[in-house]
């Protein structure tokens, strides 16, 4: 039996079922491809970045490598960090008490790495959703074609192979369609969750280490 030919002949409820997962499939592909890029872009940028920051002397030297690393999310954070030192330095030429001036530069990293954070985990709740409804949405097909399958038993009056097979076949196909949907969409969400966490605990100790040099530098 060819499968494209069972899915032509199979009941509109099922092949609607087999393209909505089709639709799910593409989408999550395309999710994981454009997200592979941009992690491994930001880790790699992030690597060459940080090892910028801690070979410079002054932190006007760092700001002229950042347009260099738009893709990490560190140079995020120390432009918004060096930002906000220059404007306090403008503001209070004279100074102001270090608690302040620390806890201002530290609510800007603290935005940026927030809406950062939010970037990265941008889509990936469509493969979550993808890799948990999926299956089901395949075993409702398996469902449908099944009692399709017990229908025409009762039409033809007849248990034959020739009877049965078409509408089981189809069934099972709704059921492998679902699993091939879902399978890659967990096994890319897991890997994807497991680097967001790496990049976000990269970008907490460059918090740290930020704020760290601004006070050694600027504080009074």
């Amino acid at each position: 039996m060819n499968a494209f030919k069972l899915i032509a002949e199979a009941s509109f409820v099922v092949q609607l079922i087999l393209f909505s997962l089709l639709l799910f499939s593409v989408f999550s592909w395309a999710i994981i491809l454009f997200k592979r890029r941009t992690l491994r872009q930001s880790s790699a940028q992030s690597k060459r970045f940080l090892s910028a920051f801690r070979k410079s002397r002054n932190l006007d030297d760092v700001n002229e490598a950042v347009r260099k690393y738009q893709a990490s999310p560190l140079a995020a954070m120390f432009e918004a960090g060096f930002r906000e030192v220059n404007l306090l330095a403008k503001r209070n030429p004279s100074g102001t008490p270090k608690a302040d001036r620390m806890e201002n530069i530290e609510r800007a990293l603290q935005r940026v790495s927030n809406a950062e954070i939010a970037k990265m985990e941008r889509m990936m709740s469509f493969l979550a959703t993808t890799g948990s409804v999926t299956p089901f949405i395949g075993l409702f097909g398996t469902v449908w074609g099944i009692m399709d399958a017990f229908q025409r038993i009762g039409v033809l009056r007849s248990a034959s192979l020739v009877t049965v097979a078409p509408g089981i076949a189809e069934a099972l196909i709704a059921t492998a369609a679902g699993l091939f949907a879902a399978v890659p969409a967990v096994i890319a969400y897991n890997f994807f969750l497991h680097r967001i966490k790496d990049i976000i605990t990269e970008m907490e100790d460059f918090h740290l280490e930020f704020l760290n040099v601004a006070e050694r530098l600027y504080g009074p």
